[in-house]
Order: structure tokens, then C-alpha cells, then sequence
């Protein structure tokens, strides 16, 4: 729990111990091997589920879909109304219990279902219990980390994140050597909620919570929406970038599944299983050398030009993986994946730590996270869609293939968008402690 006072607002310049900037990485591992274990295991399940090849994955998008759009909802807003909240464990812990605790039960569900529709409802409630504590949990490298640290807390966050890839596919792989993906299912819940109680029961809170001003709590709740984000252009820009470079990776995870079985002919689950996590551990494992490494060159040689290069690597190593006649070419193109994601983890964290107002962290980290919440989804419902078109015209072998070689294109969006942004950190701004009344609230 909280142990200590909270401090008063302002920007934070006390060093953090090792220990704390753990606590503040390790959730993302449990929330990260969730979504990319459910992932991977309903590419799997769907082919039981939809038997009819031509609209499995277009079925598989739609459902995950749904599920994004109570994610844009629920996390910028919940994170908004955490800047404001006053309880005896703080500002942000008691959304990520409650959250955290929803995903256990959502996933126990999800592992003893069979329906198709049972469990497309219980993917969307899991998006809505995710992104509950999600929101409220970004504040806290904005609420705790001194600007010498920016770069170090970055590379962490996005260590822990490669740990969790590697955990939920791990789970996926698993469940489809046993035939049975109920085990690793909600074991995945069961990592989730002890990444959490390390966060609860040992991570000082931080900043004090914004005041009110009498205001109620829907005006709070509405604020995260208010159209004057708008006037933060650098943000807005990032935020854009971000959705295009996670995107462009996310083909690579997404689609895993057809790939291996469609472009690789690897029809034999066992043998999909292992390369599965191979290809995922090496993705990884690549992205995991790069995060501290590109953290640091990030503090001398700036946030954006470490991106620009991210950029170039995952999208030469997507255009290896569309071409490759082998899993061996592919797991070489993955590597490369892998060390451009591991670049752009570290550095896009930090640079979106430094040009958000600190004082209301939850509601710009909520925001911000729509672009990871969604990325994925889209690049996976796009992609789908071509893979299952290319099926029913009798090229099946070709879909995967085809929706790869869209990433680059996506890589390329997401640096241009990169190019407005200014990257000089931002120093607090006192018309931030206090928000004034909304303009309007803009349209989700």
C-alpha cells in the first residue's frame, strides 16, 4: 500500500530506487502476456468456433473489435476521473484491483465457454475490466519519474511488456499442445492479478490528487474528452504515430496463426505451437536487447531520431517476413521486428512522458493509449479480411503474404506523423493543476 504522503503537485525530481521502477513495469507484463495470449488462443479456437474458412478471421476482427470500442471509451475517461480521486490507497490503485480482479473473472469465463457468443461477449467485458485499471496505471511513470530516469523507467516498461508477449504466447502454445486451452487461459488471469498485488502492496503513490473544485463527478468523467486537447498539437501528433508503428507490427503477431498454417503450409498443430513461441521468443528476445540500449541513446541523441530508425528496421523485417520460403527467413525477419519494436517501446514512452502535463497524467496516458488499445485490432480486422478474401478465391497461401506488405506502408505514416512533434521535455504548467470548466466535450 501507500506508505507514504503523497507529494504535492508538481513535476518529480526525487531518484527512484531500482525496486520502485520494477513495480511501476512489472503490470505491464501481466496485462500484456493477457490480451496476447487471448489473442493467439482465439486464433486458434476460432477455427472450432467458425469452421467456415472464408469468414473465420473477418469473425475473429469483429468480435475484437467491439471489444476496442468500449476500450477507447472506458480508458481515457476512467483515467481522467483517477487524477481527480482521493482514497486511503491513493488516486490509482483502487481502479487497478477492481479492474485486475474483473479480468480473472472474465477470463475463467472465457476458458469454460464454447459458444461463439458467450465468448465474444466476455472478450468485450474483458476490454472494458482491462482498460479500467489500464488508464488509471499509465499515470504513474508521468506521477513518479524524474526527468533523469524518463529513459531508464521507459525501457522497462517496455522489457516488461516483451516479458509479456513472450508469457501469453507462451500460454497459447501451451494450450494447443495440450488440445485444451482452458488451463492456460486463466492462468493468465491468475499472472495478471500477482503482477497487481506487487503494484498495490509495495509502490508508493506519488502526487497528490487534483482538486476537484466542486465539480461532479460526470463533469470529471467528461473532461477526458474535452476539445481542449486538442490545442496539444505534439500530443496529438504522437498519439497519431503511435497508432501506425504499433500497427505495423501487430500484422506480424496477428496473424501468426494463418501465416504458419496458409503461407508455411505448417498444418500440424505441434509443430505450429513450437514455432509459435519460437517466433515470438526470437521477436522478443531482439526487442528486449534493443528497449535499454535505445532508452539510453535515446537521453544523447533524441527521442525522435531512435524512432525514425525503429521505423526502418520493423518495416525491412516486415518485408522479409511477406517474402520468406521458410520459417527460418521468417524468424530472420521477425528478428528485425523485434529489435525496431524494442526501440520504439523504450523511446515512445519516453518521449510521451515528457511532452504530457504532468498534472493530469491519467488523462493523457488514457488518451494516448487508444493508439495501443486499437492498433492491433484494426491492422488484425484488416488483415483478416484479406486473408480470408484471398481463401475464398482459392489463394489462401497468398493473404497472409499480402496483408504483411501492408506494415511498411504503415510504418511510413506513423514516421511522418512523427515529424511535427516537439521532443523538448515539458516543465509543469500551473493551468494544469486545476482544469477549468470544459468547452465542450469533443465527440468520441
Amino acid at each position: 500500500m501507500s506508505g507514504s504522503p503523497a507529494q504535492a503537485p508538481g513535476i518529480p525530481t526525487r531518484l527512484l530506487p531500482m525496486g520502485q521502477l520494477i513495480r511501476l513495469s512489472v503490470y505491464w507484463l501481466g496485462l500484456v502476456a493477457v490480451f496476447q495470449g487471448i489473442g493467439l488462443i482465439m486464433q486458434e479456437r476460432i477455427k472450432v468456433l467458425v469452421p467456415d474458412t472464408s469468414v473465420q478471421y473477418t469473425t475473429l476482427g469483429v468480435v475484437q473489435l467491439a471489444g476496442v470500442a468500449i476500450a477507447v471509451l472506458v480508458q481515457p475517461t476512467v483515467g481522467s476521473i483517477s487524477d481527480y480521486t482521493i482514497s486511503r490507497f491513493g488516486r490509482r490503485k483502487p481502479y487497478i484491483v477492481i479492474g485486475t480482479s474483473l479480468d480473472l473473472l472474465f477470463l475463467i469465463g472465457i476458458a469454460t465457454s464454447d459458444s461463439i457468443l458467450i465468448i465474444a461477449a466476455l472478450v468485450v467485458s474483458l476490454q472494458f475490466s482491462s482498460n479500467f485499471a489500464q488508464g488509471p496505471f499509465q499515470g504513474y511513470v508521468p506521477d513518479l519519474v524524474p526527468a533523469p530516469q524518463v529513459g531508464l523507467a521507459s525501457g522497462m516498461v517496455g522489457l516488461f511488456t516483451v516479458l509479456g508477449v513472450v508469457f501469453g504466447s507462451a500460454m497459447a502454445s501451451l494450450g494447443l499442445v495440450l488440445g485444451d486451452f482452458r488451463g492456460p487461459t486463466i492462468l493468465l488471469g491468475v499472472v495478471e492479478f500477482l503482477t497487481m498485488a506487487s503494484l498495490f502492496y509495495r509502490l508508493d503513490e506519488g502526487r497528490a490528487a487534483k482538486d476537484r473544485a466542486g465539480r461532479p463527478w460526470r463533469s470529471i468523467a467528461a473532461e477526458a474528452w474535452g476539445t481542449d486537447i486538442l490545442r496539444e498539437r505534439s500530443f496529438i501528433h504522437l498519439v497519431g504515430s503511435r497508432f501506425f508503428i504499433l500497427g505495423g507490427s501487430a500484422f506480424l503477431i496477428v496473424l501468426a496463426v494463418p501465416y504458419l498454417e496458409r503461407a508455411l503450409g505448417m498444418t500440424n498443430p505441434d509443430e505450429r505451437a513450437v514455432w509459435i513461441l519460437a517466433i515470438t521468443g526470437i521477436a522478443a528476445l531482439c526487442t528486449a536487447i534493443a528497449t535499454i540500449p535505445a532508452a539510453r541513446l535515446s537521453q544523447r541523441y533524441g527521442r525522435k531520431r531512435l524512432i525514425y530508425a525503429a521505423c526502418t528496421s520493423s518495416a525491412t523485417g516486415m518485408v522479409v517476413c511477406a517474402f520468406a520460403p521458410s520459417v527460418w527467413l521468417l524468424a530472420v525477419g521477425a528478428s528485425l521486428v523485434g529489435v525496431g519494436g524494442g526501440s520504439f517501446l523504450a523511446v515512445d514512452w519516453a518521449l510521451m512522458t515528457d511532452i504530457i502535463p504532468k498534472a493530469s497524467a491519467g488523462r493523457f496516458m488514457g488518451i494516448s493509449n487508444v493508439a495501443t488499445a486499437t492498433n492491433g485490432v484494426v491492422a488484425g480486422l484488416i488483415g483478416y479480411f484479406i486473408v480470408d478474401r484471398f481463401a475464398g478465391a482459392g489463394a489462401a497461401d497468398l493473404g497472409p503474404r499480402a496483408a504483411f506488405l501492408l506494415a511498411p506502408i504503415w510504418f511510413a505514416i506513423g514516421a511522418w506523423l512523427l515529424h511535427p512533434v516537439d521532443e523538448h521535455r515539458r516543465e509543469e504548467d500551473p493551468a494544469m493543476l486545476v482544469e477549468s470548466p470544459l468547452e465542450a466535450p469533443a465527440a468520441v
